[in-house]
């Protein structure tokens, strides 16, 4: 079926040459290099070479038909540095979308991504929007998960596949006119329960959500948004000796205020059931499906010369979980931007106070996480050329932590040029040096080529 519809979207875009389209087509090739010399580890190179290819084809014998396709590639050159084998490849996305004249309404068939409220989800299907009258809209989607059996272990991979079989989604809206917008949401991935399954399992990997979501801009100083994620699936019941989760799976709320035009404030809460958020999404590298505890954080930061060329930034964080403990960071940033001469540069440092913990698989005695950060960075650019300068240095406060290998502190320093060779292409290099616990005195290096193009066919 996949390869099917993959296929067919080559097809679509082929034919389109006799449509009179727009092709626009972008692409990064990325060649990395960089060799392992850790100790207990077998001596190793490595040289994977990414592509990454989208290309956008609109006016596909009728202005409001286009396709959209993104994907990329990864090949070794030298030994293997990926797990699943030395090539290997995706499409993140590949849907047709159909613009219709009247309501701002719209249609989408394929692989897409999607966010409308309660979170950001991956679907091979179809989805649809529309405003209607009174300030209302509405907005649906359904279809198949993509799903990441990679991540898991391969016993459950079966059990993973079985229970995402379907994953649809709605959401209702209303714009308050000059104020902004509040919306209800209604997300199912998966149609069948672990506990309902014939054989019960132990991780549910389906979800049932309720979401309520929020923007309101009422002066051009102050912008709010946030959402909260219910939780209405029905879970196995807890043993007496575990707290029930809750049912709220998220709150996350953000408010940007500007008092002056040299000085604005920001503020942030976050609060998350592992239990039943799953990281609101179903992209592989948000989540965790056998997290359990709970997370939350509150945070904010004040900013000085946002309308000048020098910026300064303090921001706090205190963060909560329930199986780590809380953890503090705070700290500032000064930046430069000196618009004339395209030159940007600042300097930061952070402080970290954190819980100690155990080393990991251990019951032995606690070492501090606790450390500070500093940062600094140089940013230029003079006509086709571009260089950059970045540098980072962590300094520990508990020197005896085995996960540091005897070493208190670690550091990174990564350069970078870039040459505009044509309006289409750009060619640029990065090269990193970088001492840390695992790995000693790293040398890496990028190569990285940018190409755009844009083709207006004529009609035939």
């Amino acid at each position: 079926m996949k390869r099917c519809m993959h296929v067919a979207l080559l097809a679509t875009l082929v034919s389109a040459s006799a449509w009179g389209q727009e092709v626009s087509v972008y692409s990064t090739t990325l060649a990395q290099t960089w060799k392992q010399e850790t100790p207990g580890f077998d001596k190793a190179t490595y040289t994977p070479a990414t592509q990454f290819l989208g290309i956008d084809a609109t006016q596909l014998g009728s202005d409001a038909l286009s396709l959209h396709l993104f994907g990329w590639g990864l090949t070794d050159l030298a030994d293997q540095s990926n797990p699943t084998g030395k090539s290997g490849g995706y499409l993140t996305y590949g849907y047709l979308q159909y613009q219709f004249p009247q309501a701002n309404a719209e249609i989408k068939a394929g692989r897409f991504m999607i966010n409308q409220g309660g979170g950001i989800e991956h679907v091979d299907g179809v989805s649809a929007r529309a405003d209607l009258r009174g300030g209302f809209t509405i907005s649906a989607f359904g279809g198949r998960p993509v799903r990441f059996t990679s991540v898991l272990d391969p016993a459950a991979k079966s059990d993973y596949e079985f229970q995402r079989d379907i994953i649809f989604g709605t959401r209702l809206g209303y714009r308050i006119p000059k104020t902004g917008e509040i919306g209800i949401s209604y997300l199912q991935d998966g149609s069948t329960a672990a506990k309902d399954l014939p054989i019960p399992s132990p991780v549910d990997y389906s979800r049932k959500q309720l979401g309520f979501d929020i923007r309101l801009s009422p002066a051009a100083s102050v912008d709010f948004s946030g959402r909260t994620l219910f939780d209405i699936a029905s879970h196995p019941d807890t043993p007496g000796t575990l707290e029930k989760p809750s049912k709220i799976a998220e709150h996350d709320y953000n408010l940007a205020v500007k008092i002056s035009d040299s000085v604005s404030v920001t503020g942030a809460f976050t609060e998350r059931n592992f239990f039943a958020y799953f990281a609101g999404s179903n992209f592989k590298s948000l989540f965790r499906q056998d997290e359990k505890d709970k997370f939350r954080a509150v945070g904010g930061s004040v900013i000085w010369g946002s309308a000048a060329s020098v910026e300064v930034v303090a921001d706090f964080r205190r963060t909560h979980r329930e199986s780590y403990g809380d953890a503090n960071r705070f700290g500032a940033d000064v930046r430069w931007n000196l618009s004339n001469q395209k030159i940007m540069s600042g300097f930061g440092y952070h402080k970290v106070s954190a819980d100690d913990a155990p080393v990991t698989g251990t019951l032995g005695p606690l070492y501090g996480l606790s450390h500070g950060e500093i940062r600094a960075w140089a940013m230029v650019q003079k006509g086709l050329l571009s260089a950059s300068l970045d540098g980072i240095f962590f300094n520990f406060d508990d020197k005896t932590n085995p996960n540091l290998g005897g070493q208190g502190s670690i550091y990174q320093i990564i350069g970078s040029l870039g040459y505009q060779a044509t309006t289409n292409l750009k060619v640029s290099g990065d090269l990193s040096y970088g001492d840390d616990a695992l790995f000693k005195k790293q040398v890496m290096g990028l190569l990285r080529v940018e190409y755009r193009f844009t083709s207006k066919g004529g009609r035939k």
